[in-house]
């Protein structure tokens, strides 16, 4: 099945015009003929039609979504398969994704940032009371509608309790730039990785820059495990320091315990009554003695599963499958395209499950 304008999916959504081309996906505007409403489709990619491996993400994201209700995350209406094709049927949000905010700006100031993170915050927290890990948090699956609420959005590598693997085992999937340190070195992805991305994408948008980039996954995977977290600007509030530093914790357990509790922080940051304080020595970044040895062992940890990830994944691709942008190809590509695809290279895989 190839999408294009005017193809009736299920005798009910119409395709109307393209909104993005991912990796895995094509997500077009699109009529419900039914409900006589504008929707969004998410419409497998027409050369992967027919191959098992992608139908199958399709569907564990139809799966982990269609539980999720929450107005910070976009909701999934319909999942349906025609032709050897699957296709997701989602609320259509009419906003622009963080990325090209970033793209048009450069930096957010604390006070216009924060309300942001607090509602991307309490998304996660429904999905992961749910049991899901989102595993892709990133300024491109952030949608920013005009006056309406902050929008979380593709759940396409997202891992739910219990949900059998996906990909060849000791892998898992993610963006190198948004990676955890845990997941970097083989561990398994937790809420608390979900918190630690957010952390990065906090970073990104108070310094205009990521905290850790590099020519390679490789590089950028091991700078999470090992690098300290580069100073904000001065210009940023201490107390908003203070709060990214702890996302940014190397240690899951020295991150803030939920989204839920984050939320409520930021709340008060953001209130125009809360009085500035003193930052204190980031647990992200400062070494502790004794520690030079572990990290040298986490280290290569992170460049073998990594590495070894890598290498699968090459393997593992499909015959013709290309990546949308510079990197490497996974099994699932970001649905990131023009501006907001340029601020990031694709999905990688690293060792975990």
């Amino acid at each position: 099945m190839r999408p294009q304008a005017g193809l009736l999916l299920m005798g009910r959504y119409q395709l109307r015009s393209r909104i993005a081309l991912g990796g895995m996906g094509e997500v077009w505007r699109a009529w419900d003929v039914d409900a006589e409403r504008a929707v969004a489709a998410k419409v497998l990619r027409p050369e992967l039609a027919g191959q098992e491996a992608f139908l199958a993400r399709l569907r564990a994201e139809a799966r982990n979504s269609a539980g999720l209700h929450h107005p910070n995350i976009a909701a999934l209406l319909d999942y349906g398969e025609q032709d050897g094709s699957g296709f997701l049927v989602m609320e259509l949000v009419d906003g622009e994704p963080m990325t090209a905010l970033l793209e048009r700006r450069g930096t957010l100031p604390a006070a216009e940032l924060l309300p942001v993170l607090a509602q991307v915050a309490r998304g996660l927290h429904a999905a992961h009371a749910a049991g899901v890990v989102h595993r892709d948090v990133k300024p491109s699956n952030i949608l920013l509608p005009p006056g309406g609420p902050v929008k979380i959005t593709d759940f396409g590598i997202s891992l739910a309790a219990g949900q059998p693997a996906l990909t060849a085992a000791g892998m898992v999937m993610g963006t190198a730039q948004y990676l955890s340190p845990e997941q970097a070195t083989g561990r398994p992805a937790t809420p608390l990785s979900d918190l630690y991305a957010l952390g990065i994408v906090a970073y990104e948008a108070l310094a205009g820059r990521r905290p850790f980039t590099g020519r390679t996954e490789v590089e950028i995977a091991v700078q999470h495990v090992d690098a300290p977290v580069p100073p904000l600007p001065d210009d940023v509030p201490a107390p908003v320091r203070d709060v990214v530093a702890r996302l940014l914790a190397k240690h899951p357990a020295l991150r803030p315990p939920s989204g839920e509790a984050l939320a409520r922080e930021l709340d008060r940051l953001a209130r125009p009554s809360h009085a500035p304080s003193c930052s204190v020595p980031s647990a992200a970044s400062a070494p502790r003695p004794g520690t030079v040895r572990r990290r040298r062992d986490r280290t290569r940890r992170a460049m073998g599963a990594v590495g070894v990830g890598l290498a699968t994944t090459i393997g593992a691709m499909a015959p013709g499958t290309v990546p949308s942008t510079p990197g490497i190809g996974t099994l699932a590509l970001p649905e990131d395209s023009g501006a907001a695809g340029a601020r990031e290279t694709d999905r990688m895989t690293a060792r975990d499950s």
